[in-house]
């Protein structure tokens, strides 16, 4: 019975440590890695709002920071991200019968570039976008465009983070 105790925690402890750095997070990432690095995003969508390269680069350094342990670096990093920003819309999804909007849309889509140096086949260009619906009265300013960004830009995040080191 002792000896099935100790045997169970070798397997355990040996599957953790087997395939590299496995965090609880889901994250996969090499030994090897140690750091990474976001670089600035262009916003070179039609419509431009001032401020999101920076909102949208701060998110993504606090979503690899909450969940890797990885250190953030400002250049020579082991993974790096960087790319633009490609479309902030604003689009009526449904109208009312005069004819106006009941809902608008605000689609905003970033096109990444991912760079592994300890595994490049990991690399990718890929674009993600995701959405925030509002009020067709509402005007896309104040706590509802803040709260529209936040929202896409938790997603967005996300999502990058899932294709690049969680590999779902």
């Amino acid at each position: 019975m002792k000896y099935i105790k100790y045997i169970s925690i070798l397997i355990l402890a040996f599957s953790f440590f087997s395939c590299g750095f496995y965090s609880f997070t889901g994250a996969s990432i090499s030994s090897d890695t140690k750091t990474f690095q976001v670089n600035r995003f262009e916003n070179n969508a039609l419509l431009i709002e001032p401020g999101l390269d920076l909102t949208f680069r701060n998110t993504m350094i606090a979503i690899l920071e909450n969940q890797t342990n990885l250190n953030n670096v400002n250049s020579n990093g082991d993974i790096v991200y960087e790319g633009e920003i490609t479309e902030y819309r604003i689009s009526p999804t449904t109208s009312t019968a005069e004819n106006t909007a009941a809902q608008n849309r605000l689609t905003i889509t970033i096109k990444v570039h991912f760079f592994d140096k300890n595994d490049p086949e990991a690399e990718f260009d890929q674009n993600f976008s995701f959405f925030h619906d509002y009020e067709g009265t509402a005007q896309l300013s104040g706590a509802i465009k803040d709260t529209a960004i936040e929202e896409i830009f938790e997603r967005i995040t996300q999502d990058i983070f899932n294709a690049s080191l969680a590999k779902w």
